[in-house]
């Protein structure tokens, strides 16, 4: 839980995911030499600071998002959202301006639901501001801030240390509206024929999905992917007898929009470990979960 512990602590919102970036591209290159495959590392301008990893000869390929929600300061002490945070008078916020680091609180006015700070100072418009992570392991779970979507990214990244087959795309800004899945798809099947996807991400504990009991196999949110595919996945889950939910919500979305949207035939499946407290500072996912989570996605990787 190391490394999940590092991926929580960095701060990268959407649209300023470039510290990220740059902590995943030394990680593959002071970690690919033990991998059962070395990957192609795709990087630079043409991707933003998405990052694209190709092992092998390709047939599916997984979306994890590395931004994370937070607040922008705005004029004076008010802040708006990135993404949809939970705001509670009392979080912790943390980040950083010309004049130094913040460690400030946030507020939430209760008459106009208005967001704000307090803090010593006033902080440069624009800054952005994310959870203070507190990281708490125990024997059965893990709790942060961000494991939405880090845990995603971890599950990634340990994917890759036996992944022979396969793409990693880490993409951004998925917490506030997408906008780079579009490109990377568009990349990915025009250079590598890949058209199947598995998103790498996290998903809630909800009456009909519950800690615990395996990572969550959603047959839909939002949008409906394509049920012969989802069922392929159904199949190899249960034949491998890996402990697994089925989820089925009305509402919510992923990466996954901007394949249903795009303008290539893509497959996609949302599979997930679920959380509680959910978009808050103190996430909190079973490790039985995390387990099967990454155990699923090893054996798709090889089946699909």
């Amino acid at each position: 839980m190391d490394l999940l512990r590092t991926l929580c602590q960095l701060a990268a919102p959407a649209g300023n995911e470039a510290p990220m970036t740059e902590f995943l591209l030394n990680y593959v290159a002071e970690h690919q030499s033990s991998w059962r495959v070395q990957p192609q590392v795709l990087a630079g301008d043409e991707f933003q600071d998405c990052i694209i990893l190709v092992f092998g000869q390709p047939r599916t390929a997984v979306f994890a998002h590395m931004d994370s929600i937070g607040f922008t300061v705005r004029y004076g002490q008010q802040l708006v959202r990135i993404g949809g945070p939970r705001a509670e008078t009392g979080y912790r916020l943390v980040g950083r301006d010309s004049q130094g680091d913040i460690d400030c609180t946030l507020t939430v006015d209760e008459e106009t639901g208005e967001l704000g700070y307090e803090f010593t100072r006033l902080i440069e418009r624009g800054t952005e501001l994310t959870f203070h992570c507190d990281f708490r392991e125990t024997e059965t779970t893990v709790q942060s801030c961000y494991l939405d979507n880090r845990l995603g990214v971890w599950n990634a990244l340990r994917l890759a240390e036996t992944l022979e087959n396969g793409i990693i795309a880490f993409s951004c800004w998925e917490e506030h509206g997408g906008g780079s899945v579009a490109y990377l798809a568009k990349h990915i099947y025009e250079h590598y024929g890949v058209r199947q996807a598995l998103i790498s991400d996290i998903t809630w504990v909800t009456e009909g999905v519950h800690a615990g009991e395996g990572v969550a196999i959603s047959l839909r949110d939002s949008l409906i992917p394509r049920r012969a595919y989802v069922e392929r996945i159904r199949r190899i889950a249960q034949a491998a007898g890996i402990p697994h939910q089925l989820e089925v919500e009305g509402s919510g979305g992923s990466d996954a929009k901007e394949l249903q949207h795009g303008a290539q035939p893509w497959d996609w499946c949302f599979i997930g470990a679920p959380e509680d407290h959910v978009h808050s500072p103190d996430e909190l996912v079973d490790k039985r979960d995390i387990d099967s989570m990454l155990a699923l996605y090893q054996v798709l990787m090889e089946k699909l």
